[in-house]
Order: C-alpha cells, then structure tokens, then sequence
C-alpha cells in the first residue's frame, strides 16, 4: 500500500488526527470571516525609523509628524497560528481619502494597503469596516503617560512594560499580551481581544515574547 493510503486510512480509524486550519501558521487563502479572535498591534514606531535607517517610510519617519505607538495591524487569529491574504473579494488598494482619515494612528498608505490585503481581507469586512474597527480597539487601549512623553532614550525589560500597560488598562492581565523585541529595539505590543474586543488570555502569542533582559526604546522623532 503506498504511503498516502495508509495515511488516509489511519486519519478515518482515528488512529491519527487530520491536521485542522487552527493548527497552520499562515494559512494562505483561507476563507474570510472565520477565525477566533484578535491581535491588536501597537508598533514602537521610533524602534522601527531606527532599526531602518534611511530605508524607513518617510510619512512614518519624517519629524513632521513624531509618531509613538501606532497601529501595525488588527490581525484575525485561529487559537492556534491565523489567517492570512484570504480569497478577496474586494480591491486590494486602500484609497487615498481612507489613508488620510487614519493617519493619526497608522502613518503611511503602504503599511493599511498591506495590512488590509494580509489581514484585513480575513474579516469577512468590508474595507471600510475593518479600518473603522482597527480604530475602536485602538481607543480601546490607554498607552501608559510615560511612554507618551518620552523624550529621550530608555532602557527596560519587557516586564516593566508589561507592567505599566497593566496599570493603565483596568482589565488586562499579563498572559493577554505580549511584549516583542529584536536583539536591541522594543518593537510592538500585541494584545489580544475578543471579536467585541474584550481582552483574553492568548497563551500562544505570550509564550512568543520577548526574552531579552533590556530593551531599547529611542525617542519620537521630532521631539
């Protein structure tokens, strides 16, 4: 018997288990609509301008406008590994009116074009819709003061940052977010909700946090 036949025969006794969507990482082309929750990412946007250089997004990065945290995306997610670049039944392209309506909180059309067709193409909303949403679980969040003000470079562990989004969220626990980094830059915070946006645990994403003892955070450009 050759192997794909056996296989199939073990899956029907139940001897192995079928792999299901919630078990993929990136599943490509899924159909839009059905997933289990969200990730809301806030990006360390001055993290981003430097780790880039003079490669950065110059609407992101210019001292025009100092970004701080901003909207990376709002990602649909399995409970395991997510969705992504599902069947779109809609333009991929992000016109020019909606990409000024949502400067303040994510800064170039390049980064909604991208996270439209990724992530929000998903949903099962519409493109409107999607952003209109991003936008609620970003008020969603109060981004502790200090990190609002900052001025000049800082120093700290992924455990004070968790700590102070804890103290300024009533209602978010730790092992409903995750803090990540590369080897010297805080990059984003992720944080999970629910489809009403309500905060939940999500230990995949926390297991997948940052490690690292210190992090940098530079100052907003501009300041």
């Amino acid at each position: 018997m050759r192997l794909p036949g056996l296989i199939a025969k073990l899956v029907a006794a139940g001897v192995l288990l079928a792999p299901s969507s919630a078990a993929l990482s990136g599943e490509r082309g899924a159909e839009p609509g059905k997933f289990d929750f969200y990730v809301l990412s806030l990006s360390w946007s001055p993290s981003y301008c430097a780790a880039e250089g003079a490669e950065a997004n110059r609407q992101q990065c210019g001292s025009a406008r100092p970004y701080a945290f901003v909207v990376h995306g709002l990602w649909p997610q399995y409970e395991a590994g997510y969705p992504e670049f599902c069947r779109l039944q809609q333009s991929g392209h992000v016109p020019g009116n909606l990409v000024n309506s949502y400067q303040d909180i994510m800064p170039s059309g390049g980064l909604m074009g991208h996270q439209w067709r990724k992530h929000g193409s998903c949903t099962g909303l519409r493109q409107g819709a999607y952003f209109a949403l991003a936008r609620k679980a970003r008020a969603k969040i109060n981004i502790p003061p200090e990190f609002l003000r900052l001025t000049a470079p800082l120093l700290i562990s992924p455990k004070d940052v968790e700590e102070r989004f804890v103290s300024a969220n009533p209602g978010l626990e730790k092992h409903d977010f995750a803090v990540t980094c590369d080897r010297r830059y805080l990059r984003e915070v992720r944080i999970c909700m629910t489809k009403d946006l309500a905060f939940r645990a999500c230990d995949e994403l926390d297991a997948k946090g940052c490690r690292a003892d210190r992090m940098l955070m530079p100052p907003a450009r501009g300041r």
